[in-house]
């Protein structure tokens, strides 16, 4: 069962070493990053579940050990995903982001596993997915990782969409509220649109809490560089 999940914006920039001199703009999301991880760790699950957006069949499952590099940023820095061999695959970046915050948190809590969901997969397929991790173990925790939409300003990646606000607003409040519902409800084509990396992994968290019964807090909600970031915490 699904006994508590955090809810983590992924830009690389969240690491302060490929965000070089405008690190400090993301301090308060890394601190509020940091505080939903120590609260998967005080929920002492046996097992934890990186999940996070994946494209150009980088989806799937990456065992405990897999690695991650930053090096596509321009930086020298590999991550490790839990315990274990490295394997052939690596990390991709929304996953490597998640790895970078539980080896901040210096996580020991429970043996780790990634799952990269394709941006495409439908809400169903989702949740499905994540009734699955939840009955993996008899105490589960999720890290998942994903933006809102890229849409919010002129200067986003994906220039100003006036729906973006409206989507985001939703998005944020199901989160808050842990409505999983409400966050299967979603639009899978107008998420597209706005460039929302976060949809189908946020519909994982929905599948994977079915009858949890927890509650949910909103620890941070910002739009640097006009991208939606909220960091949630389910207990």
């Amino acid at each position: 069962m699904l006994v508590a999940a955090a809810v983590c914006p992924c830009p690389p920039l969240l690491v302060p070493e490929v965000a070089t001199g405008a690190a400090t703009e993301l301090d308060a999301v890394r601190t509020a990053c940091a505080d939903a991880v120590g609260l998967l760790a005080a929920a002492r699950p046996d097992r934890l579940y990186v999940v996070g957006p994946a494209t150009g069949g980088a989806d799937g499952v990456f065992p405990a050990g897999t690695t991650g590099s930053f090096a596509g940023f321009g930086v020298d820095l590999s991550v490790r995903l839990g315990d274990g061999p490295a394997g052939d695959r690596t990390l991709p970046a929304p996953l490597a982001v998640g790895a970078w915050l539980l080896v901040r948190a210096r996580w020991s809590g429970a043996p780790v596993e990634g799952l990269g969901v394709g941006e495409e997969t439908p809400a169903e397929a989702c949740a499905a997915t994540g009734r699955e991790l939840a009955a993996s173990a008899e105490r589960v925790a999720l890290l998942v990782m994903g933006d809102g939409s890229a849409c919010r300003t002129v200067k986003a990646p994906g220039y100003l969409d006036e729906r973006a606000a409206g989507f985001d607003a939703e998005a944020v409040r199901a989160l808050g509220g842990a409505d999983a519902p409400a966050l299967l409800a979603l639009d899978t084509g107008l998420a597209r649109e706005l460039k929302v990396s976060g949809r189908a992994s946020w519909q994982v968290l929905a599948g994977a809490a079915e009858g949890a019964g927890l509650d949910g807090r909103l620890l941070h909600e910002d739009d640097p560089y006009g991208v939606e970031y909220v960091v949630v915490a389910w207990s």
